[in-house]
């Protein structure tokens, strides 16, 4: 393991851990909102309410970890790492929270860890070229500006379960986005340093996307519950960001087309542990809350 791995483990981790308790605080907090809440508005509701400041505060701590991990590290290797925040989320519940967990959501968190372990180990890409053309930005980003504008449109109506899952599926893009975006301007911010950063277009793609995906993520933390957004919110994100890394920054899996291969199974298998994981948890987050003024 070189050093600059061991760094991207770390902040890795970290991220995964600080954004548990963001998403936990965050939650606890939108759903103590009226239902009827919609559009911005409701988000400067939240911004009244301590506890979703804390998982305000926290989720900047955890831009700031990812930034670090990105920077040394890919991002096929970072973002499916981020997927250790639903066992972290696990255990800050039952310490937290006191919340019962069933022997199954045990289980599927040791599998998950254990599999998340395997492909850091055995299947994670390497490092790619750090430019792409202006050319395959411009493709990447309108596509996925597209489906993300088409799942928040469609999230306007429905079931509860239906918009939260459309929400969370739009929140996992853009924040696969915004790790490509913080890669970049981690990059940017060592070549031409903070000021002159202003002057390129990385920091003001990384503020409009964080925005969006903000929105995004609460509107499917409101809307729903959180056992059907959070599914889609942490494995989707790992999924389309190794493919952005590919696309985008030629990342390679190591060993060839057999470890590819290896590598897709491990991540499925990680996505399928995971979902079972969050469905087999706790339902919501209102037993034994604590009571924040």
């Amino acid at each position: 393991m070189t050093v600059n791995l061991v760094l991207a483990l770390l902040f890795g981790v970290l991220t995964a851990t600080v954004n548990a308790i963001s998403v936990i605080a965050q939650h606890i907090a939108s759903s103590r909102l009226p239902s009827t809440g919609r559009g911005w508005r409701f988000v400067l509701d939240l911004a009244r309410q301590p506890l979703w400041l804390l998982g305000g505060l926290a989720l900047f701590g955890s831009l700031v970890f990812q930034a670090l991990a990105l920077h040394f590290g890919p991002i096929g290797l970072v973002q499916p790492l981020l997927i250790s925040e639903l066992v972290l989320a696990l255990l800050i519940r039952w310490l937290w929270l006191h919340q019962p967990v069933r022997m199954i959501t045990i289980i599927s968190s040791v599998i998950t860890t254990a599999l998340l372990t395997l492909f850091i180990i055995f299947a994670s890409p390497s490092s790619g070229q750090e430019k792409s053309s202006a050319s395959l930005w411009v493709i990447t980003l309108a596509v996925s500006s597209l489906v993300i504008a088409g799942l928040i449109f469609g999230a306007r109506s429905g079931s509860v379960r239906r918009r939260a899952g459309l929400f969370g599926i739009a929140t996992a893009i853009a924040w696969a986005l915004e790790a490509v975006f913080i890669k970049v301007l981690t990059d940017s911010i060592t070549t031409f340093g903070y000021v002159g950063t202003v002057s390129h277009w990385p920091l003001y793609a990384f503020i409009l996307c964080g925005g969006v995906g903000l929105y995004c993520e609460q509107a499917a933390l409101h809307v729903g519950p959180l056992s059907v957004s959070q599914p889609f919110i942490v494995i989707v994100d790992p999924l389309v960001s190794v493919l952005l890394g590919v696309v985008l920054f030629a990342e390679r899996w190591r060993g060839g087309p057999s470890h590819l291969i290896a590598g897709v199974v491990i991540l499925m298998a990680i996505s399928v542990s995971a979902w079972v994981l969050i469905v087999t948890g706790p339902e919501s987050m209102t037993a034994h809350t604590p009571e924040v003024h």
